[in-house]
């Protein structure tokens, strides 16, 4: 019979490439509860004293609030803790993902677009569009950021993906 021969991988080449693949997923999941561990009862005193003082805090009428934490090789992660009016954590995650980028919509306030996504990684101006845009580091196996573009009014008007300028794209001359 002629076709393909299928070659197998040495067993300890397949056995590290296993422990690879698991060494990575903990890494991410370390990333996406940002070094707290959401099974452990959190409050308020004891992230500040586990992370230090927020970057920035959203407190709600309810009384709960949400504190950001940005941080990262070139501010490409911002974890979101979230605590109920008494102070107890309720939630910790990375922000800095499609499935967050997802919920950027047009008519969002600047205001929002913070709250949901943190401190952008830069911002800068398109003269031509009168639009000021703020652009979002994360990681990701491509060297993307996320830019979204608000109009002088502060309010979300389009969204992108586009190349991190500090990569090398050699594809771009």
């Amino acid at each position: 019979m002629q076709g393909v021969m299928a070659m197998k991988s040495p067993q300890p080449l397949r056995q590290g490439a296993g422990l690879l693949a698991l060494s990575a997923v903990l890494w991410l999941a370390g990333c996406a509860t940002c070094g707290l561990d959401p099974q452990v009862a959190q409050t308020t005193d004891s992230v500040r004293a586990q992370l230090g003082e927020p970057t920035e805090a959203w407190p709600h009428s309810d009384g709960s609030q949400r504190w950001t934490y940005w941080w990262g090789a070139y501010g490409r992660q911002t974890c979101m803790a979230d605590f109920d009016a008494q102070g107890h954590m309720q939630k910790v995650e990375n922000v800095l993902d499609e499935a967050h980028f997802l919920q950027v919509r047009p008519g969002m306030t600047q205001a929002q677009l913070r709250e949901l996504l943190g401190p952008p990684s830069w911002i800068w101006h398109v003269q031509y569009h009168d639009q000021t845009v703020w652009s979002y580091r994360y990681v990701n196996p491509f060297c993307d950021v996320f830019h979204v573009g608000l109009t002088p009014a502060g309010i979300v008007e389009d969204s992108a993906h586009g190349l991190d300028p500090i990569c090398d794209h050699e594809d771009r001359h």
